[in-house]
């Protein structure tokens, strides 16, 4: 029987350089023989990608937070019995752009929904599945905010107000703050190498775990 794979996450709000580094965390880990499942959310089925073009969608009516947050889960619960849990039981390593902490972010410290409705919804959908590392890019919201107006249209959720951000990014670093270790936070608006020298870091802790049978 497989031992059981690792949940790596990659969080963050706009234009900290997510996609930029998933590519690189992903060559890291394939090259050092991770037999690997990278992925994201919303998204990573057929399903799940059509809700995730619904939800960032530009539209004309105003889309309701627990409507928006159902759809999340919806999603979410998808991804984790078609892909997620399947590969993991296999002993494979799941590298997700974004998971449950974002919808804490952006759905609770964003919109405004109690963190105990979210809290709620996550035990339904995931039982007891929490990543088993959590990288926290951070970076100032004026930062982000330049970065993702340089890469063309924006979405539904990048045309939020400041305001919106600011709550997003202080509810990210308050989870880490308040979490079980899982968590680190990378500074994002550094230079690019230094970035993921800090990623190259923590990627090596990992292996290392890997190889003393810890996770």
């Amino acid at each position: 029987m497989s031992k059981r794979g690792l949940f790596i996450t990659v969080e963050g709000g706009e234009g900290v350089g997510k996609s930029t580094n998933m590519a690189f965390l992903e060559s890291l880990l394939r090259d050092s023989g991770i037999d690997l499942l990278v992925t994201r959310e919303p998204g990573g089925t057929r399903l799940g990608e059509d809700l995730r073009e619904l939800l960032l969608q530009v539209r004309e009516e105003p889309v309701s937070p627990s409507a928006e947050l159902l759809l999340i889960f919806a999603a979410r619960a998808q991804h984790i019995e078609e892909c997620i849990e399947p590969a993991l039981a296999a002993g494979r390593w799941v590298l997700c752009d974004r998971f449950t902490d974002a919808t804490y972010a952006y759905q609770s410290g964003g919109r405004g929904i109690d963190a105990a409705t979210v809290r709620k919804l996550e035990n339904l959908v995931q039982g007891s599945l929490r990543p088993d590392c959590t990288l926290l890019l951070d970076a100032p919201v004026s930062v982000g905010m330049s970065r993702a107006r340089g890469r063309g249209e924006l979405d539904r959720f990048e045309r939020e107000e400041v305001d919106f951000f600011e709550r997003v990014r202080a509810t990210y670093l308050q989870l880490a703050e308040e979490g079980s270790g899982r968590y680190r936070v990378i500074d994002a608006s550094q230079p690019l190498e230094v970035v993921q020298g800090q990623l190259l870091k923590v990627c090596r802790e990992l292996l290392r775990c890997r190889e003393k049978g810890v996770q």
